[in-house]
């Protein structure tokens, strides 16, 4: 009895032991210890930084950044400061090289200009722009319309597509679009385009001729050609109209009068003498001319 009790309690002690071995498995007691990722001290915005702002001191600050830093960040301080800034940064966000203007060139809309391009300065009402909703960051086709040099004055004004997909790169004073995307009624924009559209652009500002702004969606980059289109061809003509030249003049004298040839009498049918021969089952008519007629002729 007392062996028995010794097997059952022998049993429960290796039963509990591997219960205990699988929950501590279970449990990931066997696990390694994982190691702590390196963390870097990379270079942050300490508030929201919008386009066109001058970096300081105090808009910057260092924090960790857990793992591999971002491409382009700003290590140090030193590195970001007095350069303006490009593209928007928020409160706690890296500063990267792709957001900051190159050293010396300053803040405001001067910086925002990529290298080889031009900010070209476009007068505008609310009509050519757009009512209002030509706001930066949108993009343009620029129209001009106009009467041609050396063509007919017939043709009438001629409207023509001379720039296409054009970046607005302020409104007046504002760099910044409005965050609720109203409209902004100004009196000036200025574009960014390459030096030789900065010419177009200038030539057609000093002749007489007038620019109108046309709206596009932003994700529509694509260049089309279209002919262009002349006042005469809105109304079916391909030209000016040729002048009207003087009517003949009228033959002199009286109209002729319309006469009626005289109507001639058709000849009578001379007269005829009939003798009727009858030869038992034959009969015969014959003809003669009569006495009268052939004396009247005679």
């Amino acid at each position: 009895m007392q062996r028995r009790l010794s097997i059952v309690l022998l049993c429960a002690v290796m039963i509990a032991g591997a219960a205990s071995y699988v929950v501590y498995r279970l449990s990931g007691g066997g696990q390694k210890a994982v190691k702590p990722v390196p963390a870097t001290q990379v270079v942050v915005a300490a508030r929201d930084l919008e386009v066109g702002t001058l970096v300081h001191e105090s808009d910057l600050t260092v924090a960790n950044w857990v793992g591999s830093a971002p491409k382009g960040a700003t290590l140090k301080k030193s590195a970001a400061l007095n350069r303006g800034v490009i593209s928007a940064i928020y409160r706690g966000e890296p500063v990267t090289e792709n957001r900051l203007a190159l050293s010396g060139s300053g803040g405001g809309l001067a910086s925002t200009i990529p290298p080889g391009m031009r900010a070209c300065a476009i007068k505008v009402n609310e009509v050519v722009g757009v009512a209002g909703f030509v706001i930066p960051g949108m993009r343009v086709d620029v129209l001009i319309t106009g009467s041609p040099i050396g063509e007919e004055a017939g043709e009438g004004p001629r409207v023509k597509t001379l720039l296409q997909n054009i970046q607005v790169l302020s409104a007046g004073a504002n760099i910044e679009p409005d965050k609720e995307g109203k409209p902004q009624q100004v009196q000036v924009v200025n574009l960014l385009v390459t030096p030789h559209q900065a010419e177009i652009l200038s030539l057609t500002a000093g002749n007489d001729t007038r620019i109108q702004l046309v709206l596009r969606n932003p994700m529509d980059t694509e260049v089309t050609t279209p002919p262009g289109t002349s006042m005469s061809e809105l109304f079916g003509g391909s030209g000016a109209r040729p002048a009207l030249g003087p009517r003949p003049s009228e033959p002199a004298g009286p109209a002729p009068v319309a006469t009626t040839p005289p109507h001639v009498a058709a000849p009578a049918p001379p007269a005829t003498e009939t003798i009727e021969v009858l030869n038992g089952p034959t009969h015969t008519v014959a003809r003669f001319p009569s006495s009268s007629s052939t004396a009247e002729r005679q």
